[in-house]
């Protein structure tokens, strides 16, 4: 089955002094919208976030396994994750089901001491950092707004306005996309949730 059958849009843009994590709110099965307020992206430290598109019990799932993992990497080693190995903890997960694997495909974000990274993976574990990334039903649309506008010196406060934009043009024209935009922004001071209401 298809991921586009679950509807969604996330995006994720790493900019000079931080990352910006955002999904819309719908969720959708096939032809039906099954709630108007459901959370796509999640903070799971103070410095690392993920958004998620697909089957919503497993990115929920795959939320709690990873916040799980990486609290007892912390605790037990007196050590705080970096974004690559949080990134890496969530591939494993995902790798280790590829016989029956989970219908989510997420994007990790946040900063460490080495800078702003933005991961993407898809439902069985396959790794690739970039500088910005789109998933779901409407990804396609919402990749060709974060082409025309990312910059490699981009601020947070323009990549937080292009997620949104992006996001918004996929609303427009993906039926199982919509309904407002939760949005992460992780920057040295932590993280800022916020949500952006959209017009349909």
């Amino acid at each position: 089955m298809s991921l586009s059958y679950f509807g969604a849009t996330s995006v994720g843009i790493k900019a000079k002094n931080g990352v910006v994590l955002a999904s819309e709110k719908r969720l959708a099965y096939g032809g039906y919208i099954m709630s108007r307020g459901a959370k796509k992206v999640y903070k799971v430290t103070d410095r690392i976030g993920v958004a998620f598109a697909g089957l919503f019990a497993d990115l929920q799932a795959l939320t709690r396994f990873l916040r799980a993992e990486v609290k007892f990497y912390e605790v037990t080693s007196n050590r705080v994750m970096t974004v690559k190995s949080a990134a890496k903890l969530l591939s494993n997960i995902l790798y280790s089901q590829k016989f029956i694997p989970f219908l989510s495909e997420a994007i990790v974000g946040g900063i460490d001491p080495d800078g702003p990274h933005v991961y993407v993976l898809d439902p069985i574990g396959s790794l690739i950092e970039d500088d910005y990334a789109a998933l779901g039903s409407g990804a396609s649309i919402a990749i060709g707004v974060l082409e025309s506008g990312y910059t490699s010196d981009i601020t947070l406060e323009n990549a937080e306005k292009l997620a949104v934009s992006s996001i918004e043009a996929a609303i427009k024209r993906d039926a199982a996309s919509g309904d407002g935009v939760d949005l992460i922004i992780i920057s040295e001071g932590g993280i800022v949730e916020k949500e952006v209401k959209v017009k349909r």
